[in-house]
């Protein structure tokens, strides 16, 4: 059978629980159709790029799905259907992808670079120009010096 990867957003006024249904409803779907889900990952509420539908944030749901394109079908019309599903998309993949998706990798890294206090910006002392001397950075060619009046006459002319 074929190999889906299948995303839906619920409305972020949705409750954990609600989602939760929903994903089962659609975990139901796909198994009366003799297809079977392969694993689920919830990815929580995130940020919207832009506004969908008045929302600016939604739940984000993952599906892996060994089915039938029938099932798939009968997803995608039902999530039409419904008022909690925002959007949704479905590729048809070689094979599924083995351990957490890459969104749940990078949940992982960015919940590790908060414990350990900051990122790139987080671990500096002071900046980057704090070792100058008042003088501005000139490259190789030294410190500024001010121009007396006679210099700037012969410059201008």
């Amino acid at each position: 059978m074929p190999l889906y990867e299948h995303v839906f957003l619920a409305r972020q006024d949705a409750s954990t629980q609600q989602v939760e249904e929903l994903t089962t409803q659609m975990t139901g779907i796909v198994e009366q159709l003799g297809g079977k889900v392969v694993k689920t990952e919830n990815w929580g509420v995130r940020s919207l790029t832009y506004r969908m539908n008045k929302n600016r944030k939604a739940h984000f749901v993952l599906l892996n799905i060994d089915a039938p394109s029938a099932a798939v079908t009968e997803i995608e019309r039902q999530e039409r259907i419904s008022e909690d599903v925002i959007r949704y998309l479905t590729v048809r993949v070689d094979e599924h992808e083995e351990g957490p998706s890459a969104m749940m990798r990078k949940a992982d890294r960015d919940r590790d670079r908060d414990d350990r206090g900051g990122g790139f910006r987080g671990d500096r002392e002071g900046g980057f120009r704090g070792d100058r001397d008042g003088g501005g950075y000139r490259g190789d060619r030294g410190p500024r010096r001010p121009r007396d009046d006679a210099e700037a006459v012969a410059v201008e002319e």
